[in-house]
């Protein structure tokens, strides 16, 4: 029988801090690379006595768009096996109505998807679920917590590599989203992000900027259409298109406008699904870590239940003390 001594000895850590982790202690404070690296050797050893959670998951992936799926369905396999390593129970609903119905079950969710969410929707949900997480999305920062990639970043790193590579003019393609909060406004953090960066960067990229509509195929081969007809003879060198689907879209209208990548205009997206591999040429993209995405989901919604339940234990002896003082002293 595999014991938490077996797994601390084998990933090289302490027993007691083997035991905190496994026990969702919310004040446990280690790096990721050592929380993943307990878990993969608990799953490696066969070692199944996690503390039992019962999590629901809000699975509303897009339905327009193969490739935009890919992604989610990605975070989507990479949050069973996650989930699996911990012991965690996972159940899937496709609507806010499904699991509200269902909510008494569940000590909290996930939600994965970009569908946009009504404010009366996510207030009901609250009511029933008081804890989630979102992953990729933050549609009600208020009563919900979310995971992120760090996406204005990515553009940052973008900038530098292409502008060390010698590139002073780069424009940018990309979607929106519903994605600030209740207020619903038509932005992304991406195309924001690398409006402003170049800005500070002292980039003449804004006459360059196509952030429009969905991140589909069909929309990324829309916007570079768009591009090359406003910009005949005066193209960027370099364009950062705002995810893998959309990339497929920008060279497959570069090249039926016969435009040559990379001997026109570089290109570099973000997402490096499979699929980056496999268009012609191969696609240089920004690689989002998965794993550590679900990961923190799960952390994050962990700590918030671990954190709850303490605070309802600590009432309940507060209040059983409070009525033990009350009681009339025996004579």
């Amino acid at each position: 029988m595999v014991t938490r001594k077996d797994i601390a000895e084998q990933a090289g850590v302490s027993q007691s801090t083997v035991s905190r982790l496994l026990n969702g202690d919310p004040t446990l404070k280690v790096k990721a690379a050592t929380r993943r690296k307990i878990m993969r050797t608990a799953a490696q050893l066969g070692y199944r006595a996690f503390t039992s959670r019962s999590i629901a998951v809000l699975n509303v992936p897009p339905q327009s768009d193969e490739l935009q799926d890919a992604y989610f369905q990605s975070l989507q396999t990479e949050l069973r096996k996650v989930a699996d390593e911990q012991g965690t129970t996972l159940t899937f609903f496709d609507s806010i109505d499904s699991l509200i119905a269902h909510a008494d079950d569940y000590d909290g969710f996930i939600a994965i998807g970009p569908t946009p969410f009504q404010s009366t929707d996510l207030s009901h949900l609250r009511d029933a679920l008081r804890y989630g997480v979102f992953i990729d999305t933050n549609p009600a920062p208020d009563w919900f917590d979310s995971v992120r990639p760090d996406l204005s970043q990515t553009m940052l790193d973008a900038l530098d590599t292409l502008t060390n590579a010698g590139y002073s003019r780069i424009g940018y393609i990309g979607g929106v989203g519903s994605i600030m909060g209740l207020h619903n406004h038509t932005e992304d953090i991406r195309s924001l992000a690398f409006s402003d960066w170049s800005k500070r960067l002292g980039l003449p990229n804004e006459q360059y900027i196509y952030a429009d509509g969905p991140f589909t195929v069909s929309n990324g081969r829309i916007l570079a259409a768009r591009l090359l007809t406003d910009h005949p003879g005066d193209l960027p060198g370099a364009l950062v298109v705002g995810s893998d689907p959309m990339a497929v879209g920008v060279l497959q209208a570069f090249t039926d406008a016969g435009v040559r990548v990379p001997a026109d205009i570089a290109v570099v997206s973000v997402d490096n699904l499979p699929i980056a591999q496999y268009t012609a040429p191969p696609l240089s993209s920004y690689a989002i870590d998965l794993h550590e995405l679900v990961y923190a989901a799960l952390a994050t919604l962990t700590d918030a239940i671990a954190r709850d339940r303490h605070v309802r234990r600590h009432i309940l002896l507060s209040t059983e003390l409070v009525r033990r003082e009350s009681l009339p002293s025996k004579s």
